[in-house]
């Protein structure tokens, strides 16, 4: 390894130790970008990673909100704004009890690389409480998102950052704080927000845009490795807007899709009914152990999909950070998996992308395969920006060629620095950091 890397990430380390997650991002980025600083001693000369791995600005903040007998809660809230080199910070707010600090930074960073590749002007942040929304009423949710608004607004701007959903914070939540920020600057700025309603600024396909470009993705690693016309039997965790429209996009390409997981367990079925997964999460908001009951059929079992003995060609782990380790991606090869792109950010840890590439399991990491949805945020900036709404048709080949272009940034990268073009951690990793470290050393120290 470089040996500027090593030491940045000693010091790294040393100083923030405690934020797991933000180290394994980080130290994922910089040892499989090792060879860029090789031969860019110039970079260690400007400080460019020392001021990489530093947010430009971390914002912490507390939320007192009421809830419906009268009683008075508190969480914190936050906005990690990292890096502005490419435009604006961009990047949701996540509502779910694990948040904290560390977990932000380490979303904001990915961010960073993320929205890198989508070419699209916009920079790295991410943001959100350890408020939990489920089981909360609206008016308990609208209470809080309120609360949260009255210091983020101060923080944001359409030409500053702009904000989305993620986990825990969905349109309902969107329409909240936006319009509470409308309140507290007694002006209209579409462009403040993406993720909002169609109704008021949003763009249309932006509800599918993780899930269809995360299947648009995957269609150009199968095209560049020979199984073009290939059609896969795939397992997706997760059952939010990722994971549901990553399923319906693969089933419209012909693909079997045979499962789908939640937080508590999983469901089996070989003719998997999709709309019944969308009646129970998006409609009743209630678990998919009810699935076997409305479907007529399937399993519903306790536990990971991870850890399930079936037979599968792909996984597309669109739930969370880390459900995958060394063990469960042993069990995913046993089962026949040979190809893993990720929907969720970061759901593989360091033991799991070893046995991917150990075996020869295709890998997709989330930076790139999952960035159709920051992609469709920016779209709808544009389209914020010039009062316009483009077709669900414009909007999806949009998305479509966006998804193409960082295929071929991951394949281009790789053969640049003589590394594999299936080596997609890598090709993603180098593209990315590539495009930012160009605008950071073109505007100077800062």
């Amino acid at each position: 390894m470089n040996t500027y890397v090593e030491r940045v990430l000693q010091e790294l380390k040393e100083k923030n130790g405690h934020e797991k997650e933000f180290i394994q991002a980080v130290e994922e980025v910089l040892t499989s970008t090792s060879i860029v600083f090789d031969l860019h001693p110039l970079y260690e000369q400007k400080a460019i990673l020392e001021r990489l791995v530093e947010p430009e600005r971390s914002i912490q903040f507390k939320v007192p909100w009421m809830d419906d007998h009268g009683r008075y809660h508190v969480n914190r809230g936050y906005r990690v704004q990292f890096n502005s080199a490419l435009g604006p910070y961009k990047g949701g707010l996540r509502f779910h009890p694990s948040v904290n600090l560390g977990i932000l930074k380490f979303l904001g960073f990915e961010q960073i690389f993320k929205n890198a590749l989508t070419t699209l002007p916009i920079g790295g942040g991410k943001g959100g409480s350890d408020f939990d929304p489920k089981g909360k009423s609206d008016e308990e949710i609208m209470r809080f998102c309120q609360s949260f608004m009255t210091e983020l607004y101060r923080h944001i701007g359409p030409d500053t950052d702009v904000p989305a959903g993620d986990m825990g914070v969905g349109a309902r939540e969107v329409g909240f704080l936006y319009g509470y920020y409308k309140r507290l600057q007694g002006m209209t700025q579409p462009g403040v927000f993406t993720g909002k309603g169609v109704g008021y600024g949003g763009s249309l396909v932006r509800k599918e845009a993780t899930g269809y470009g995360l299947v648009y993705f995957v269609q150009e690693m199968l095209k560049a490795n020979g199984f073009g016309n290939y059609k896969p039997r795939v397992v997706i965790s997760g059952s939010g807007n990722v994971a549901i429209y990553a399923a319906e996009k693969a089933l419209q390409s012909g693909w079997k899709v045979i499962a789908m997981s939640d937080s508590k367990g999983y469901i089996i079925d070989e003719h998997l009914d999709l709309n019944w997964i969308k009646q129970i999460k998006e409609v009743e908001r209630r678990s998919l152990s009810y699935y076997p009951n409305y479907a007529g059929h399937g399993e519903y079992h306790e536990g990971s999909l991870y850890d399930a003995h079936i037979n599968y060609d792909i996984a597309l782990p669109c739930a969370t950070q880390n459900e995958i380790d060394g063990i469960r991606a042993r069990n995913m090869y046993a089962c026949g998996c040979r190809l893993v792109a990720e929907g969720a950010n970061m759901p593989s840890n360091q033991e799991a992308i070893d046995v991917y590439m150990t075996n020869g399991i295709l890998y997709g990491p989330g930076k790139a395969a999952n960035a159709g949805g920051v992609a469709t945020s920016a779209l709808e900036m544009a389209q914020n920006s010039m009062r316009l709404m483009w077709s669900s048709e414009e909007v999806d080949a949009r998305l479509h060629d966006i998804m193409i272009q960082i295929h071929e940034q991951c394949v281009q990268a790789c053969l640049k620095y003589g590394i594999d073009p299936r080596n997609y951690l890598v090709g993603a990793n180098i593209a990315g950091l590539e495009r930012v470290i160009d605008a950071m050393m073109a505007q100077g120290d800062y």
